[in-house]
């Protein structure tokens, strides 16, 4: 089985329980403008396209939300407090994209997806969210054809801005997702 496009992306993670449930979870926090990304969806993505029957384990979950009216960083770890509590087996990591601009010396945020939209690579610019009555929400500012071709390229941001090229291709080899999901193409800065 493999993922084509977004409406069967949406309809696996409908199916899988252990998503499901950590998108009830941080629903119920009611965060504004929240997604649960990066490598929740990345790595379902990529686990599914390589055919794997079992879940490639993560290091974190990545909570983000838009909140400029407070970016207090203990702000996040309450709500990272929050979600250990609800369900302690995951390994949660709020961050509020209100502040995160400063990561990188940029200009603020927008939005959560503006910030996720700065992410080092396009496959992993990706989030999902439930709304009020369930529904299933899907935030790709960069579109899926990358993660769904098991393609890692940088971002915009990253592949023009000479000072963060370094850090995406510092970060690619650090990662070593080639090990995990050998059909990837990591490509460079000067191939992107």
């Amino acid at each position: 089985m493999r993922i084509h496009n977004e409406e069967e992306l949406l309809r696996l993670v409908a199916g899988d329980r252990w998503m499901m449930d950590i998108l009830a979870a941080v629903s119920s926090l009611e965060l504004s403008d929240c997604w649960v990304c990066a490598g929740f969806v990345r790595s379902k993505v990529w686990d599914v396209q390589h055919g794997f029957n079992d879940r490639t384990p993560l290091a974190d979950v990545d909570v983000i939300y838009f909140d400029p009216e407070d970016t207090r960083e203990e702000v996040e770890k309450a709500w990272e407090a929050r979600l250990r509590e609800i369900d302690p087996s995951v390994p949660w990591s709020v961050k509020n994209q209100a502040r995160m601009h400063t990561v990188n010396n940029l200009a603020p945020y927008s939005s959560a997806t503006d910030g996720m939209s700065k992410f080092p690579e396009t496959a992993t610019a990706l989030g999902l969210a439930l709304t009020g009555q369930g529904d299933i929400l899907l935030s790709a500012p960069h579109g899926l054809r990358d993660v769904l071709d098991m393609v890692v390229r940088p971002s915009p941001l990253f592949s023009t801005t000479p000072r963060l090229k370094s850090i995406y291709e510092e970060r690619v080899s650090k990662k070593n997702w080639q090990a995990v999901w050998n059909q990837l193409k990591i490509l460079s800065v000067v191939e992107s």
